[in-house]
C-alpha cells in the first residue's frame, strides 16, 4: 500500500455501490476481517482510481472491500469485513427485507 496516494473516504463508494445495495452503504457498520475494528463504511479510505473501487480499513490498511463493473457484471468481494450491518428500521414496510426464522 502506498501511504502517498490519494483516497477518499467510504462516503465516495456510495454512488457506484448504490448499484449494488438498495440502501446508503456509508451509513453500515463494519468489522475488519484483518484487525477487527468495527467503524461505519464511511469512514474506509476508498481508492476510485483503478478499473473498480477499493475500500481498506482506516485502522490497518487491509482490503474492506473491492468492486469493479466488467460487461455486464458486477464484481464485488467483501472477504475483508467479517460482517456489514445496515439499519433497516428507516425503510418503509414495503422495503424492509424478510426476517430470518
Amino acid at each position: 500500500m502506498n501511504s502517498g496516494a490519494n483516497y477518499l473516504d467510504g462516503n465516495a463508494a456510495g454512488g457506484e455501490l448504490s448499484r449494488i445495495f438498495a440502501i446508503d452503504i456509508a451509513s453500515a457498520e463494519g468489522r475488519c476481517a484483518h484487525c477487527g475494528t468495527t467503524k461505519r463504511f464511511a469512514e474506509a479510505q476508498v481508492y476510485m482510481n483503478g478499473p473498480g473501487l477499493v475500500a481498506r480499513c482506516l485502522v490497518c490498511g487491509h482490503i474492506l472491500l473491492r468492486a469493479a463493473n466488467v460487461r455486464q457484471h458486477t464484481l464485488l468481494d467483501v472477504c475483508g469485513m467479517r460482517y456489514l450491518s445496515f439499519d433497516t428500521s428507516r425503510l418503509s414496510d414495503s422495503e424492509n427485507p424478510p426476517e430470518f426464522p
